[in-house]
């Protein structure tokens, strides 16, 4: 059995069907109302994600076999209407807090456009942050070296995913901040390697 973790994707169009069914329910008398349990009363865990913790790490393998093995689990791809409306619904939520957030502090302006270069300086100062950028002076930098190299592999794999599909300017912008991410993960690491090998004593001391 393969030791890697299974998720299971949600169609949520079927949640919003289910959820307008519960509404028609819930909108009809009910002849009697039962006190909910708590989840210490029934003995039941309580509701909501939990953090599974797992063993073993997961092995790596094949991302494209391992991609074909959750094919099935999932959902139908939306048709193009279905994306388009979802677009336009999406679009029309943001205007509104915009416009919501704009009427409460009039000094704010539009925000901009959410571009590619965006995405490419959360993930790099992500990485940065997990590497113990960013602390204050006077305070041990928290350093998650684990979290930082799987960040810098996502910018690896984005670069690798949109070869031959970006700009000029968004492909050197990527280049560099996965240079700079990986030569920073190169040295911290070194400085950990480092700190963990002690200097043997002199030939004939004990």
């Amino acid at each position: 059995m393969s030791d890697t973790p299974k998720f299971e994707v949600i169609d949520r169009r079927r949640m919003k069907a289910a959820e307008e069914e519960k509404e028609r329910e819930q909108a009809q008398p009910e002849a009697t109302v039962q006190a909910p349990q708590t989840p210490a009363a029934s003995g039941e865990p309580a509701p909501g994600p939990r953090l599974v913790v797992q063993d073993e790490q997961p092995k790596a393998g094949d991302a494209a076999a391992e991609l074909e093995d959750l094919m099935p689990g999932m959902p139908p791809a939306p048709t193009a209407e279905e994306s388009q409306q979802q677009k336009s619904a999406y679009d029309a939520s943001a205007q509104r807090l915009e416009d919501l957030v704009r009427a409460q502090n009039p000094g704010v302006g539009a925000q901009p456009p959410v571009g590619f270069e965006h995405l490419v300086q959360q993930l790099y100062l992500s990485a940065m942050i997990q590497m113990g950028a960013g602390a204050q002076e006077g305070q041990r930098p928290r350093v998650d070296i684990l979290g930082a190299k799987q960040t810098i592999d996502l910018m690896g794999v984005l670069a690798e995913k949109t070869k031959g599909n970006l700009s000029e300017a968004e492909d050197r912008m990527l280049q560099t901040v996965l240079f700079e991410a990986r030569m920073a993960f190169l040295e911290l690491t070194n400085m950990i390697t480092l700190q963990g090998v002690q200097t043997p004593p002199p030939p004939g001391t004990k």
